[in-house]
């Protein structure tokens, strides 16, 4: 049965605290989920600083506060959900405070160097000694061993060594060919969803048995997992994957095709699929054709299938054709810039796009938790935080310190607590 809407389902992940130690994208990514889920998100930043993504832009959020610090759009896009306490861990009342609230965590995450944190006694073993229940999560570019481990690891470089690059691009010998990065930090992003993903079952193991564990997630063991159907085919084959461009190496014809007016994308999966795209286009001799009428087949000439796609293709402007295709229950679609995608009725009807108010009262659209969960949805409830807006709450409700407790912390550099005004939550 659905939930009662006069009595809401508690989120999925209440009454699980998050110590969020981690900047800039893979870590933040991960903790911005598990708030989404409804878990209590701690983010420990740097007093005066803060995150690093804060100075990320431009394009900052316009803000009716001009003595305030801009919000860039990079730091937007992955701390909602979260409270901002600014503890300095380089001195040692600060690295008391951490340790304090990791006794009183189900969670922490951090992507320090390797042994980066054990000289202020905030790695796994120090904090396990004192919360054994505790889920320690490490983010690294290369995990905590190996000949690597010393080394910083970023998004860019990550998918240069793991070989995405390397099928990324134009062919040889085609107008711009080089390997090429991805236009999103997808090593990052999608390091922080493995992370996600191993925290939610170290929950799952810790209501079993009551026991922590440590989580080692490495940006290239990530990227390298996700090679995915590229790796198998040297695994397997003994292929060696090659940039294709558009093209896909195992299916055809799975590829973009220029119209009179732009480029649309064909995404055959099957042979049925292809006889579909062959009638629609009024081309059953190549359905007819015994070169093409099987997958393998159609990867073997496919230069030739291509070629006599490209020149049917060719004549039609791009939206009637993707109607006509959609029509024949063939894949198709275009190729979206960022601003139409934005504008697309799926996107407006899957409600991907919400809105949250800045301290200022300025709007924040924020794109949601993408999963829909019918008893237990993503809820959006904090706005992304400015440097310490809530760190005198926070060390107030968790570890009972007063206010004048807290100025003193301040006064002494230990801390960096500004107001928080009220104007934080979602209009949804």
């Amino acid at each position: 049965m659905p939930p009662d809407d006069t009595s809401p389902t508690p989120a999925a992940l209440a009454g699980i605290r998050v110590l969020d130690l981690s900047r800039v994208l893979a870590g933040p990514w991960a903790a911005q989920i598990l708030g989404d889920l409804g878990a209590d998100v701690i983010k420990i930043e740097q007093p005066g600083k803060g995150d690093d993504t804060r100075s990320w832009g431009p394009p900052y959020l316009p803000s009716r506060d001009t003595d305030a610090d801009p919000f860039s759009a990079y730091y937007l896009a992955c701390n909602r959900n979260k409270q901002s306490v600014a503890i300095d861990i380089a001195k040692p009342e600060g690295a008391a405070l951490v340790r304090q609230l990791a006794r009183r965590s189900h969670i922490v995450l951090e992507n320090f160097k390797v042994g980066g944190l054990a000289r202020y006694g905030l790695d796994y073993a120090s904090l396990a000694a004192e919360n054994p229940g505790l889920i320690y999560c490490s983010i690294t570019g290369f995990g905590q061993t190996g000949p690597y481990a010393a080394r910083g690891g970023y998004d860019f470089l990550i998918q240069g060594m793991s070989g995405l690059m390397s099928v990324t691009g134009q062919p040889d010998g085609m107008p711009g060919a080089e390997p090429l990065k991805v236009g999103v930090p997808v090593s990052d992003l999608f390091t922080g969803l493995y992370a996600t993903v191993s925290i939610l079952a170290a929950l799952r193991h810790h209501e079993r048995t009551g026991e922590g564990q440590h989580i080692d997630c490495a940006l290239l063991d990530t990227q390298v997992a996700l090679l995915a159907n590229q790796g198998m085919n040297w695994l397997v084959g003994g292929q060696v994957p090659r940039r294709l461009g558009n093209g896909h190496p195992n299916v055809v014809p799975y590829r973009c095709f220029a119209t009179r007016d732009g480029h649309i994308i064909v995404a055959v999966g099957n042979d049925g699929q292809f006889r579909a795209l062959c009638q629609a286009l009024d081309r059953a001799d190549l359905a007819a054709d015994p070169r093409y009428t099987a997958n393998p087949g159609r990867q073997r000439h496919r230069e030739t299938l291509e070629a006599a796609l490209a020149d049917s293709i060719a004549g039609w402007e791009m939206a009637p054709l993707i109607d006509h295709l959609a029509r024949a229950g063939v894949p198709a679609g275009p190729i979206n810039r960022v601003d139409q995608v934005f504008a697309d009725p799926q996107i407006a009807a899957r409600g991907l796009v919400h809105e949250l108010a800045a301290p200022d009262g300025t709007s924040i659209p924020v794109v949601g938790f993408p999963a829909k969960l019918s008893r237990t949805p993503a809820r959006y409830t904090l706005a992304p935080p400015r440097v310490g807006a809530q760190t005198a709450k926070v060390l107030g409700r968790i570890l009972g310190l007063d206010p004048q407790t807290v100025d003193g912390l301040a006064s002494r550099g230990v801390v960096q607590s500004a107001p928080e005004t009220p104007a934080s939550q979602t209009e949804d």
